[in-house]
């Protein structure tokens, strides 16, 4: 089996015995992962990378996919995506309103999750559990919700004062997390930071854990990364996937930064 055409990040679904199942958009078509896993893949970078959001060729991507034009151009690429307390929508220069209001300007979550360990994070409400699995968390669980992304922004920016807000990721990939107690996790870190986790506009969130399990054989001792840049054909046998990851005996291959190049994989 082949295909040929742009990559895009996977696309992933939990199952009714709670594993992640996969899949590989290549172009228009989807290659599904799990049954690959314990065989060979081959993924062909031919050279061409095209903008994930207007298309056109680019020698260079930006911010997993998109070329200079469109980072310097498109809402979704603008600083505040990265630090969401620094949303200026409500200041009026947002590059694009439309777009904020479908996507800053909704209801957003703050989590805890463990990844490589205790981490806050923020995402739309409607991005449960996917935000979670692209970031490899084996544990997670909603704690506070918000009417804008920029709110939730303020909460995680008075957080991570006490607790990381990054994954290590070369940890996550070596193996599951050792299991916390995040119940007793949001108890501490909400009475740490009650005076910016109040108001009216923020909700508790009364939920339980979400344990995540990740279609894996075996973890690599070293989590060598893999670059279609400096190796165009990548040929190995698949032992696992976790995050935006594909794990193979050899290294490990962050598919989500290498969107919008133009392969062919085969299996």
């Amino acid at each position: 089996m082949s295909l040929s055409g742009n990559l895009q990040k996977m696309c992933a679904t939990i199952t009714s015995a709670g594993v992640v199942d996969y899949t590989l958009p290549v172009g228009e078509a989807t290659l599904a992962l799990n049954p690959l896993l314990g065989h060979r893949l081959r993924i062909d970078y031919d050279g061409v990378i095209n903008c994930v959001a207007c298309g056109r060729k680019t020698r260079k991507s930006y911010n997993q996919g998109y070329c200079y034009p469109c980072v310097q151009r498109l809402a979704e690429c603008d600083l505040c995506i990265v630090s969401p307390e620094r949303c200026h929508h409500g200041a009026g220069t947002c590059r694009d309103p439309q777009w904020a209001e479908g996507h800053c300007m909704q209801p957003h979550v703050v989590y805890l999750s463990n990844t490589s360990g205790l981490k806050v994070g923020i995402t739309r409400a409607t991005q449960i559990p996917t935000r979670w699995i692209d970031q490899g968390a084996t544990q997670a669980l909603a704690i506070l919700r918000t009417g804008t992304r920029r709110e939730a922004g303020l909460i995680e920016a008075a957080l991570r004062e006490h607790v990381a807000d990054r994954t290590d990721w070369r940890r996550m990939l070596k193996g599951d997390a050792e299991p916390l107690e995040l119940a007793e996790e949001r108890a501490r870190l909400l009475a740490a930071c009650a005076g910016a986790c109040g108001g009216e506009a923020i909700e508790p969130v009364q939920a339980e854990p979400v344990c995540i399990r990740y279609p894996v054989l075996e973890y690599p001792a070293k989590a060598t990364s893999l670059s279609l840049d400096k190796t165009p054909v990548v040929e190995d046998t698949l032992v696992g996937i976790k995050g935006q990851y594909l794990i193979f005996s050899g290294g490990v291959l962050n598919v989500r930064k290498f969107a919008g190049y133009h392969v062919k994989v085969a299996a």
